[in-house]
């Protein structure tokens, strides 16, 4: 018979394992942004959901295998605001997954991802709600890179700006012949303000960051782009990603932005 000082080590040892199983679950859940950056998630959800269309579907396999589709193929799979707090919502319901091991993300159809939804963005473009969604998305792919699941982009087709951003965010990337995954984000005036550019350097290093990211450009954005990698070379992630947020901020909205935006047509 365990005598009572064995059943109180054993209900001690018990009860750390759960608080330390719920401490590395807070941390991985841990937000980058919260009120004290102006961040209000209920807020930012509910101007999310007013751009509506597409979804994001998950299914569990019996094998431990997550199968993440991002599903709105008439627009090449592009982020609508509901689809952003869709992913959010999926993110959740994987770290809460107890028998998950791998996670296999893809586009509906024929494509993967083709960033952000450009109704969308040609409708934020001169608001404080462009860098509330950068945020936001922050946050949800640092959860997703941090699962206990090992992640893998599986790109057939595009993935384009926030498309190649999520990329960044998963183990592996397989990609199909004739696949590509490209940072357009100097052609809309832009960086990547999803974390991808301070994932991206940690990827493949500092110079072909630069490369991959594409200067030259017109000046304002290519020194955001210098920016942007030269954080994600010198900063621990998390302040690279609230740097990039900071340098996002400062193009968003901006003349090179909106100048790109007005000769670009919306998602037909």
């Amino acid at each position: 018979m365990p005598s009572k000082v064995t059943e109180m080590a054993l209900a001690l040892w018990k009860n750390l394992l759960q608080t330390t199983k719920k401490r590395i679950l807070q941390q991985r859940r841990l937000s980058l942004y919260n009120a004290a950056h102006g961040y209000e998630e209920e807020l930012i959800k509910k101007k999310l959901q007013q751009f509506s269309g597409g979804s994001i579907n998950l299914s569990k396999e019996d094998n431990g295998i997550g199968i993440l589709t991002l599903n709105n193929p008439k627009l090449m799979n592009a982020f609508t605001g509901t689809m952003m707090v869709e992913l959010q919502e999926r993110v959740t319901e994987l770290e809460n997954w107890k028998d998950g091991k791998g996670l296999i993300i893809h586009g509906a159809g024929n494509t993967f991802c083709s960033g952000s939804d450009l109704n969308a963005v040609k409708e934020i473009s001169n608001s404080q709600d462009g860098m509330y969604m950068c945020m936001f998305m922050q946050n949800t792919l640092t959860r997703l890179m941090r699962l206990p699941l090992i992640s893998v982009a599986l790109v057939q087709g595009k993935a384009f700006g926030g498309g190649a951003e999520l990329t960044t965010a998963c183990d592996f990337r397989l990609m199909t012949p004739g696949s590509e995954i490209r940072f357009v984000h100097k052609q809309l005036g832009l960086v990547p303000g999803w974390g991808g550019g301070a994932r991206l350097v940690r990827l493949v290093g500092g110079g072909a960051a630069l490369q991959l990211l594409g200067p030259p450009g017109p000046p304002a954005v290519v020194r955001a782009l210098k920016r942007v990698v030269t954080a994600g070379r010198e900063l621990p992630l998390e302040a690279a990603l609230r740097t990039e947020k900071d340098v996002f901020g400062t193009v968003w909205g901006g003349p090179d932005n909106l100048q790109a935006l007005a000769r670009r047509p919306k998602h037909k």
